[in-house]
């Protein structure tokens, strides 16, 4: 019986664990309606397009140009994938990662 309740917790937890990693933050376009990712985002941005964060949980973050500068220096490959506006979210790509730097390698 406790085996069995141990194996139910662990189970959900990989579940709760792996589900959250699964969920990410997604940059999307919300000047221009039908993106479907024929450019990069830096492009969109030296047009004047205007782009938010959007968290899975349904939270919506205009950038601001101070913002996207600041996280250009930070993480410049948040803005080399391609853009989406909001209508095609599910296929936008999440925002890359922050790059490792070579201290902790």
């Amino acid at each position: 019986m406790r085996r069995t309740v141990f194996l139910a917790i662990l189970t959900m937890a990989l579940v709760v664990f792996l589900g959250a990693g699964a969920m990410a933050d997604k940059l999307l376009c919300v000047s221009h309606e039908h993106l479907k990712g024929e450019t990069s985002v830096n492009k969109c941005m030296d047009q004047g397009m205007e782009f938010a964060i959007v968290e899975p949980n349904g939270f919506v973050r205009i950038l601001s140009s101070r913002e996207i500068e600041l996280t250009k220096k930070i993480n410049p490959k948040a803005f080399e994938t391609s853009a989406f506006s909001l209508q095609y979210y599910r296929l936008a790509p999440d925002v890359p990662p922050l790059p490792v730097s070579p201290e902790v390698q």
